[in-house]
Order: structure tokens, then C-alpha cells, then sequence
């Protein structure tokens, strides 16, 4: 599993254990497995969906930034949609 954390500037939207994530990246969609390489990645506008143990999120950004670093993950979104 890996720590997820979506922040806005208002708030802090999900803290929680994920086993996949999925981010809408500049160049592209791309996802997040346990053990995935450190990166740093601009978002554009898109969803950001995971996998808890309750199932499948998914929420829209407007764009930001995730941050991928010994599988902690956190997104710095400028603003959740939905």
C-alpha cells in the first residue's frame, strides 16, 4: 500500500492507504504502483482517481502537482472539482 494525500489551498480532501493511483500529468495520464520511481509531475485539468479497501475514488482537479517520493504520494491540487 502506499499514503495518498490530496491538498488544497483550502483544505486537506483524502488522507488515506491506496494500492493504485491514477493522476491527469501534462504529458499525459499516467499511474502510481507500490515501489514507483520518485517523481515530480505538473497535472493538468483531469480526475484523480485511487483504489482504497472501500473501493475506487475518483475527484477532478484543476491542476497541480504530485509529488511521488518511497511511496508516499501527495498532491498539491489548485482546486477540487469534484
Amino acid at each position: 500500500m502506499m499514503h495518498l494525500e490530496i491538498i488544497t489551498p483550502d483544505k486537506k480532501v483524502f488522507e488515506g492507504e491506496v494500492s493504485e493511483a491514477t493522476f491527469p500529468g501534462a504529458n499525459g495520464s499516467f499511474q502510481v504502483l507500490k515501489n514507483h520511481a520518485s517523481i515530480i509531475s505538473a497535472l493538468d485539468k483531469g480526475a484523480v482517481s485511487y483504489t482504497t479497501s472501500n473501493g475506487r475514488k475518483s475527484l477532478v482537479v484543476e491542476g497541480g502537482v504530485v509529488e511521488v517520493n518511497d511511496n508516499k504520494i501527495i498532491v498539491l491540487a489548485e482546486k477540487v472539482i469534484a
